[in-house]
């Protein structure tokens, strides 16, 4: 080999027994040349070479690739290549190949605040209807089209995971395998590793650790994680109480390199357990408690929160109508008073006797229940007569076994069991769940008897209530239906309880004279058969009115109608908008009515009366934002706990006092 063809760039064979090496560098010494070469191995090495060392080289030509090869493999190497760095040339690809059109807010969030950052660790708090889901599937689109999302998670509540499935789909193209245990028993590997996207029901993962630790074996490029104010965890004193949910949120947090979490209600108002939320995100920044009287964290670029009133469309106008809500209250009858006086007081009185079991779950979930009965109470005389009848009824049977010598016992609620059913109300809720309905205080057969003989006695006072057919709540909605701003609209009524839903569907019918008129929708519909009514009260003029329960209500959108009337009042207010939300979304045109029912002169009656008043008043301070104070209004004292001590404690006017100036 000639020493002039010895340069940089040049394949040696011969140097090393390893294979040919690339020559880096060449500098002559005296008659001899260092040269700087590296091995197959990628090791940077030197020689010395003489003359007599160069006979035994050889200089490798470059392998030239074959020019051959079809046209159109070459064309589709070309595109798939084109498409790989296509982000590179369009910074908003998957607007462009997804099938949706995003609005100014939802593209912000994705390309202004969430794709910047890596690892996203982020909170997306945007109020109901704006548009959560388009968000986050045009952020997962865009990681899929930068190959930076090879295995994706999202744990949503199990009403919304069909959903999840169908919009992730048929908007972005995006398939996801929804979780169940079949998937568990029929393989031999970890499932969650054979699909690379995957979709769990919350709960499934919190409750059951043979699932969650197959979840956990995954290392997750993202995880999402809907309503997510579910992973809930609060101080008590110096400890941190967490709930299962938190604890799983806290495990998922360390297995994804990018975490995002969704919800509309993400502050309760207590400052402390908002930072143990944002922990889930980043644990180091926002670990301890904070001290009294200390700021608050730094939350920038943690957490994005839009309120409805402040998104606009491309053109500047708003992108949501005005809403407003009313409240409607009104009076009990005597025979309503007498009624709810009676019932009121066995509540009580069992209240204060379950107050004395050693036992927490059971004192906790015949507390729930006791509460439960009162809330039918206040729906309708259907709703009180049938869960009188049917509690009456499970006692008698729960009494013939203690005669037989038997201990039963019920099923307990943790509180977690109880937040979950006062925020995600199922279709067990709404009708008549075996566990609440024969949960009791009593011990012996004796309080048995007892307790029975008062529920006759108070049955039959519901009944006769029943038949009288003077629902004084029943005359508000009547006299709200034939007001100018309602008739001849579509309007969508609101209940709890199914026995409601189907008091009032009779009702309705008859007023209307046509039964053709009412759709209603409760938990107990398949999905499938909740869209086809669902789209009769949308297309079918002759459809006036659409009864929902909340079970039913979840995750449907009902923007073709702009009325809305909350028969019954759920006592976490926060769902006053996840309901509002049904109507007043993307795509409403029209301005937004919500009317209150509510008993002036009952005792929960007259504090939510005060908390609407509040709300009201605030509304106008704030500019429209009907129900964004809610968490300041709650910071320290729940609702649910305000009427429950109402309910017990409401006759004394110091009580009394006490409680709206909570609520103011």
């Amino acid at each position: 080999m000639e020493p002039g063809k010895l340069a940089r760039g040049v394949r040696l064979r011969g140097l090393t027994p390893e294979g040919s090496v690339r020559v880096e560098d060449v500098r002559p010494l005296g008659s001899a040349l260092r040269i700087t070469y590296r091995t197959p191995s990628g090791r940077l090495e030197e020689a010395l070479l003489y003359p007599e060392d160069l006979r035994g080289l050889e200089v490798e030509e470059e392998a030239r690739p074959p020019l051959d090869a079809p046209g159109d493999l070459f064309r589709l190497a070309a595109e798939a290549k084109r498409i790989q760095y296509a982000y590179l040339f369009d910074p908003w690809m998957a607007v462009h190949t997804s099938l949706v059109e995003p609005l100014p807010h939802q593209i912000e969030a994705v390309y202004g605040h969430m794709l910047p950052k890596n690892p996203l660790r982020f909170l997306l708090a945007d109020d109901p209807g704006a548009g959560k889901t388009i968000m986050t599937g045009l952020y997962m689109r865009e990681l899929a089209l930068r190959g930076a999302l090879e295995r994706a998670l999202v744990v949503a509540p199990g009403s919304l995971v069909v959903q999840w499935q169908e919009e992730l789909w048929e908007k972005f193209r995006l398939r996801f395998e929804i979780f169940s245990r079949s998937w568990l028993e029929n393989s031999l590997e970890n499932p969650f590793r054979k699909h690379p996207y995957w979709l769990a029901r919350l709960d499934q993962l919190a409750r059951f650790p043979e699932v969650a630790e197959r979840a956990l074996e995954v290392d997750w490029d993202l995880v999402v994680v809907d309503e997510a104010h579910k992973m809930s965890a609060t101080y008590y004193g110096l400890e941190v109480k967490a709930t299962r949910r938190y604890r799983l949120g806290q495990q998922l947090s360390e297995r994804a390199k990018h975490l995002l979490l969704l919800t509309a209600t993400p502050h309760r108002g207590r400052e402390e357990d908002f930072r143990l939320f944002l922990a889930l995100l980043d644990p180091d920044r926002f670990a301890g408690r904070p001290r009294a009287g200390s700021p608050a964290p730094d939350t920038q670029g943690v957490w994005l929160r839009r309120q409805k009133e402040d998104l606009v469309r491309f053109d500047g106008t708003p992108l949501f109508p005005e809403r407003r809500a009313y409240t409607v209250a009104y009076s009990l009858s005597p025979e309503e008073m007498a009624l709810y006086e009676a019932v009121t007081a066995y509540v009580r009185e069992e209240m204060n006797r379950a107050e004395s079991l050693e036992e927490e779950g059971r004192r906790r979930t015949v507390g729930f229940a006791l509460t439960l009965l009162q809330r039918r109470l206040a729906s309708s005389p259907l709703a009180i007569t049938r869960s009188l009848e049917r509690r009456r009824k499970r006692l008698e049977a729960r009494l013939s076994e203690v005669r037989r010598g038997l201990v039963p016992g019920f099923p307990l609620l943790e509180e977690e069991d109880i937040e979950e059913l006062e925020e995600f109300p199922t279709e067990e809720l709404e009708g008549a769940p075996e566990v609440l309905d024969q949960a009791t205080a009593a011990r012996t057969a004796a309080e048995l008897e007892a307790e029975i003989r008062t529920l006759k006695a108070l049955e039959a006072q519901a009944k006769r209530l029943l038949g009288e057919e003077q629902d004084r709540k029943w005359q508000e909605l009547r006299r709200l239906l034939e007001s100018d701003l309602i008739r001849g609209r579509k309007l969508i009524v609101f209940t709890e309880h199914r026995d409601t839903l189907e008091y009032l569907e009779k009702r309705l019918s008859t007023f209307l004279g046509r039964p053709e008129a009412v759709v209603v929708l409760h938990g107990g519909l398949s999905r499938e058969e909740r869209r086809l009514r669902q789209a009769r009260f949308a297309q079918d003029p002759k459809v006036a009115l659409l009864v929902a329960t909340d079970a039913a209500g979840e995750g449907v959108n009902l923007q073709q109608a702009h009325l809305m009337v909350n028969y019954d009042l759920p006592w976490n207010p926060s769902r006053l908008e996840q309901r509002f939300g049904r109507i007043h979304r993307i795509g409403q045109t029209e301005v937004c009515h919500m009317w209150n029912l509510v008993a002036a002169n009952t005792r929960e009656g007259e504090v939510y009366l005060r908390l609407l008043e509040k709300l009201e008043e605030q509304s106008r301070d704030l500019g429209g934002r009907v129900f964004d104070v809610l968490g300041q209004l709650f910071q320290d004292h729940p609702l649910r706990d305000l009427l429950i001590e109402a309910i017990r404690y409401g006759e004394d006017p110091e009580v009394r006092a006490r409680l709206f100036r909570k609520v103011e």
